[in-house]
């Protein structure tokens, strides 16, 4: 009863200018991302509240083409309103019971046809677990589970994640932790923008 909250939050989407304004203009749809180690699942990401971390991801695929399957040459955001929806809250303990259980139908089932667990890749030099073939599977599976047992679908996914460098020796914080968002319903987003720039002249509200 107390888990839904208000359901709306900003959301931006970092990409290549051309496509921000074809998205903002209606002109073409947010593209879903299909990859087997998304980190929450299949669907449209963004970064919540945080249009900075969306350019500097933006930023990051311009400087290193050969992570990207669409090559951006002027980072850009996409500004977003979104309502939650049925959301697979990550942050919400007894959602995180739910993937618990998602795991283990998995795991069942995999093992009952004698093949194995996808498993969490890391890369670079912090070995963080960037290719999440797992947590994808097991996401997707309690989908199809929702799906196969006519329970209402969930519209949303959210999920933290601690990524990068300590912010100081000995901290419990990292440089770009961060809230992501993945929509699955296309319905949730109410709205796209461009991000406008503070005016330094009236206060923050």
């Amino acid at each position: 009863m107390y888990s839904r909250g208000s359901g709306i939050i900003y959301g931006f989407h970092g990409c290549d200018k051309s496509i921000a304004e074809k998205v903002v203009n209606l002109k073409q749809p947010l593209k879903e991302s299909i990859n087997k180690y998304d980190w929450i699942g299949n669907g449209m990401y963004f970064w919540e509240n945080s249009p900075s971390r969306a350019l500097e991801f933006a930023t990051h695929l311009m400087n290193n083409p050969g992570k990207s399957k669409n090559p951006i040459k002027n980072p850009s955001v996409i500004g977003s309103v979104i309502h939650l929806g049925n959301c697979l809250d990550l942050l919400d303990y007894e959602k995180l019971n739910l993937l618990k259980f998602g795991y283990e139908i998995l795991e069942a089932t995999l093992r009952s046809s004698n093949k194995p667990l996808p498993i969490n890749e890391p890369i670079g030099n912090l070995q963080e677990l960037m290719l999440r073939e797992l947590d994808c599977a097991v996401i997707e599976t309690l989908h199809k589970v929702r799906k196969d047992e006519n329970l209402a679908p969930f519209d949303s996914v959210r999920g933290v994640f601690w990524e990068g460098q300590e912010l100081y020796p000995n901290a419990g914080f990292r440089e770009k932790d961060h809230i992501q968002i993945c929509i699955r319903n296309p319905n949730c987003i109410k709205g796209f923008f461009h991000p406008r720039e503070i005016n330094s002249k009236f206060p923050l509200i």
